[in-house]
C-alpha cells in the first residue's frame, strides 16, 4: 500500500505503517475545524445531514482499540475499490466485518444481516459505478458497509442517535442512496420505476435492487417482479439469501448448496456468449413459428430449472432470467457475474441468486455483539428482552400473559402476527400454543384477511401488527374486516414514537386512520394494568372488529404482577386524578405524561384533573361533559397524528355546544412532521409532548405567560 501519509474522509491525515504498534494514533490538533463533505460524499442538497454536523463522536469513541484497517482507510468512496486486487478486496471485507462488530457492538443493535452482505456490498461497488448507477436496498440493517464504503465510515457510531446516520438509507442523507428503504419489498418497484424512467429519457445506467428472504414474504416485490418480467426493462436483482427462514421446520429441511458445480453454471449463465447464444435461438424458434418458439422457451426453461435450486423456475415464470446460486463470500465469483451482467446492453430483468451467511465474521466479535445487547436488556432485533420470570418487563410482556390466560379459558382464541420481526415475548404463546399461532412474516395485507376468515371459521384471531406496519393492510381493514363488521381483535404494538428506528416505524397514524372506520371499536392502553384490561374485553367483543394500541419499551411500573383481568365497559373513560382549575384528558401512554404535568402545575398552586379516555371510539361523551362542566380548560394529549383522538373530541364539543361558553380547549399532537431518530426522550421533547410542554399549555391558557416559558427554560 505504500508509505506515503494517506488522507483519511475526514481530513484527518495519518501513515499505516507499522511504526505505530498496530494502532493509528491521532491528536486533536489532527482533526480540521470545519469537516470536508466532499470527502464525506454528502450529496450537495442533503440539508438533514449539513445540520447533523454537530453530532459528530468524541476522539475517545471515533477511534477505539480495534485492529488496523490500513486497506479501508484509504477507501474514501467506492471509486477506490476500482484499483484493489481480489486479494486486497479479500483484506477489505475482514476489515469492514471487523470495523462493524466494533462499532455496531457499542449501538445495541443488530448487524448480522450486513456481516452477512460485506462481500457483496464491495463487488457491488466495485462492478458498478454508483452513484450514476443505482443501487436500491430493501431492508437498512443489511446497508451498514454501504455506509461504510460510501462515505460515511466515520458517523457509523452516531448511527440512530439524534442528528447522527439513519439506521436505513436515505436520500437525504447521501446521494449514493437513490431510495429510501421502507419496511422492504419496496425496491424492485422502485428500481424498475427508474428503469423505465432511464429508457424514456435515452441514458445508460444500471439498477440494482438487493432483495432477502424476509421481504419476499411480501406480495410487492412479485407484483414488481411480474411487471419488470412483462416490460422488459434492464434490471438487475440480487437476492440475498441468508438461508434464514421464517418457520423452523423449513430450516431443517435442504439448504442451497453452494459447489463448484454450481459456481461454474452460474457463470456461464451470466456469460455474454452464453445469453447471445439464447437469444440467438430465440430468434431461430420465432422464424420457424409460433408454436416452436413457444415448445423452445418451455424446454429452455425447464432444462434452466434443473441447472438451478427448486424455486429457480418461479423467476423465470414471472419474467427474470435466473443466474445463480452464487456464493455471496466468495468476492471472485460474485465480481465476475455481476461483471458479465454489467457488460450486456439488453439484457432485460436479471435476478442473481446470492447465498450468504448471517453468522459469517470472527466468533468473538459475535460473541461481543451478543453479550453487549445482553447486558443492556436488549435483544438482537431491538426489543427489549423477555422474562420467563413471574413478572413482566415491558408492555409485549404483559400482552402476552394475558393471552395466555384467555387462551387457557377459551380454545377459540388464536393470534396471527405480521412484521418485519417477532417480539421474543410472543414466542412463550408460541410454545404453549404452537397450533393456535400463526406467524405470516411481511405479508400483512394477507395476515388481516387471514384474521378475518378465522373469525368466520368461529375462532376468536387476536391480529397483531405493528402500527407502522398495519398502514400497508388498511385496504384489507377496510372492506375484509370494519364493513363487514367481522370481530377481528387489532393488537397495534409499537405505537407513537419508536426511538431510534425514527419515522420509518413511527406508529403516528393508526389513531387516525382506524378511528375513522364505522364499525371498528378504538382503544389505548395507558399503563399494563390497563391493557390487560383490554385484551380481556376484546376477548369478549363477538359482533364487531376492536383495536387496542400500546407503546413500544418498558413498563411504568417495573415487575409487575398477573393476575386476572375484569372486561371494560365499552366507551368509558375514568378521572384518575381530581382536580378544578385545568383538566387534562389524556390518550393511551400520554396519560403518563399528564401525571408529570399535573405533578408540574401542582407546585405552583394549580388544581389539575388528569383523566384517562381510554377509548377513542365510542367517546366518553358523559365524561367529557363532566369535565367541560367543571374546568375552564381542556387540554386533550395523544401521541399520534391529527385528525385522532383530540379531533373526535372536538367534533363532539363543538355539537354539543360545549364551545360556545367560557371553555378553552386544546389539542395537544405529534407535529405535522416526521421526527428523525433520537432517543424517545428526545423524541417526546422534539414533538412537544413532555410533561413541560402540557404543563406549559395550560399556564399559557391561564395567562400565566411567563412562568410557561420559565418552565420550558
Amino acid at each position: 500500500m505504500g508509505t506515503a501519509p494517506t488522507q483519511c474522509p475526514s481530513g484527518i491525515t495519518a501513515n499505516f505503517h507499522a511504526k505505530f504498534d498496530n494502532r493509528t494514533e491521532f491528536s486533536s490538533s489532527s482533526f480540521p475545524s470545519t469537516l470536508n463533505l466532499a470527502k464525506l460524499s454528502i450529496h450537495p442538497n442533503s440539508k438533514g445531514l449539513v445540520n447533523r454536523l454537530g453530532s459528530l463522536p468524541d476522539i475517545d469513541d471515533l477511534f477505539w482499540e480495534k485492529v488496523p484497517t490500513p486497506i479501508l482507510d484509504v477507501v474514501e468512496s467506492p471509486v477506490h475499490l476500482k484499483s484493489l486486487s481480489i486479494k486486497e478486496l479479500k483484506l477489505l471485507a475482514d476489515e469492514i466485518r471487523s470495523e462493524l462488530s466494533s462499532t455496531m457492538s457499542k449501538t445495541q443493535r443488530s448487524f448480522k444481516a450486513s456481516l452477512a452482505a460485506v462481500e457483496l456490498t464491495i463487488a457491488l461497488h466495485y462492478v458498478f459505478h454508483a452513484p450514476v448507477d443505482k443501487i436500491l436496498w430493501d431492508a437498512g440493517e443489511q446497508t451498514y458497509a454501504h455506509k461504510i464504503l460510501t462515505g460515511r465510515r466515520f458517523l457509523m457510531p452516531t448511527l440512530r442517535q439524534k442528528n447522527g446516520l439513519s439506521g436505513y438509507t436515505s436520500r437525504a442523507e447521501s446521494e449514493y442512496d437513490p431510495f429510501g428503504a421502507g419496511h422492504g419489498c419496496n425496491s424492485i418497484s422502485a428500481g424498475l420505476g427508474m428503469a423505465v424512467a432511464r429508457d424514456i429519457k435515452g441514458k445508460r445506467e444500471r439498477v440494482v435492487t438487493v432483495i432477502n428472504n424476509t421481504t419476499t414474504m411480501a406480495g410487492q416485490v412479485y407484483e414488481a417482479m411480474s411487471n419488470a418480467g412483462y416490460l422488459d426493462s434492464n434490471l438487475v436483482v440480487i437476492l440475498n439469501d441468508s438461508r434464514h427462514s421464517l418457520h423452523p421446520k423449513i430450516e431443517e429441511g435442504p439448504k442451497t448448496s453452494i459447489n463448484v458445480l454450481s459456481s461454474t453454471l452460474s457463470r456461464l449463465q451470466s456469460s455474454k456468449s452464453f445469453r447471445k447464444f439464447r437469444e440467438a435461438a430465440k430468434d431461430v424458434t420465432k422464424k420457424i413459428g409460433k408454436g416452436m418458439h413457444e415448445l423452445a422457451a418451455k424446454v429452455d426453461e425447464y432444462a434452466r430449472g434443473m441447472m438451478g435450486p427448486p424455486g429457480s423456475t418461479l423467476f423465470e415464470e414471472l419474467g427474470l432470467y435466473y443466474i445463480g446460486p452464487v456464493d455471496g463470500h466468495n468476492i471472485e465469483d460474485l465480481i465476475c457475474v455481476l461483471q458479465e451482467v454489467a457488460s450486456l446492453d439488453s439484457m432485460g430483468p436479471v435476478l442473481i441468486h446470492v447465498i450468504t451467511e448471517e453468522n459469517q465474521g470472527s466468533e468473538a466479535d459475535q460473541k461481543r455483539g451478543t453479550v453487549e445487547l445482553q447486558q443492556e436488556g436488549l435483544s438482537l432485533n431491538g426489543f427489549y428482552a423477555f422474562s420467563n420470570g413471574d413478572s413482566c418487563k415491558t408492555y409485549s410482556d404483559c400482552l402476552v400473559a394475558a393471552l395466555i390466560m384467555e387462551a387457557e379459558k377459551d380454545k377459540d382464541i388464536v393470534v396471527v402476527h405480521a412484521g418485519m420481526e417477532m417480539d421474543p415475548s410472543l414466542k412463550l404463546f408460541q410454545e404453549r400454543f404452537s397450533d393456535r399461532f400463526f406467524d405470516v412474516g411481511m405479508a400483512e395485507q394477507h395476515a388481516v384477511t387471514f384474521s378475518a376468515g378465522l373469525s368466520c371459521g368461529g375462532l376468536k384471531p387476536f391480529c397483531i401488527i405493528p402500527s407502522a406496519f398495519l398502514q400497508r393492510a388498511y385496504d384489507q381493514v377496510v372492506h375484509d374486516v370494519d364493513r363487514q363488521s367481522i370481530p377481528v381483535r387489532f393488537v397495534i404494538t409499537s405505537a407513537g414514537l419508536v426511538g431510534s428506528d425514527g419515522p420509518l416505524q413511527c406508529g403516528a397514524f393508526d389513531i387516525t386512520f382506524m378511528s375513522c372506520l364505522p364499525n371498528m371499536i378504538v382503544m389505548a392502553a395507558s399503563d399494563e394494568d390497563e391493557l390487560m384490561n383490554m385484551v380481556t374485553t376484546a376477548a369478549q367483543i363477538d359482533d364487531r372488529p376492536v383495536c387496542f394500541r400500546y407503546p413500544r419499551g418498558a413498563l411504568v411500573r417495573t415487575n409487575y404482577p398477573i393476575r386476572d383481568r375484569n372486561a371494560l365497559e365499552i366507551g368509558t373513560g375514568k378521572v384518575v386524578v381530581e382536580g378544578k382549575d385545568v383538566a387534562l384528558l389524556g390518550y393511551g401512554a400520554m396519560v403518563q405524561n399528564c401525571f408529570k404535568a399535573q405533578s408540574l402545575l401542582s407546585k405552583l398552586g394549580i388544581s389539575v384533573t388528569v383523566a384517562d379516555a381510554r377509548f377513542c371510539k365510542p367517546l366518553d361523551t358523559k365524561l367529557l361533559r363532566q369535565l367541560c362542566s367543571n374546568h375552564d380548560i381542556l387540554i386533550t394529549v395523544e401521541e399520534g397524528s391529527v385528525g385522532g383522538f383530540g379531533s373526535h373530541v372536538a367534533q363532539f364539543i363543538a355539537l354539543d355546544g360545549q364551545l360556545d361558553g367560557r371553555l378553552k380547549w386544546r389539542p395537544i399532537v405529534l407535529p405535522d412532521n416526521y421526527i428523525e431518530h433520537a432517543s424517545p426522550g428526545e423524541q417526546l421533547a422534539l414533538a412537544g409532548l413532555t410533561g413541560h410542554h402540557i404543563a406549559a399549555t395550560a399556564l399559557s391558557l391561564l395567562g400565566r405567560t411567563r412562568e410557561a416559558l420559565l418552565l420550558m427554560c
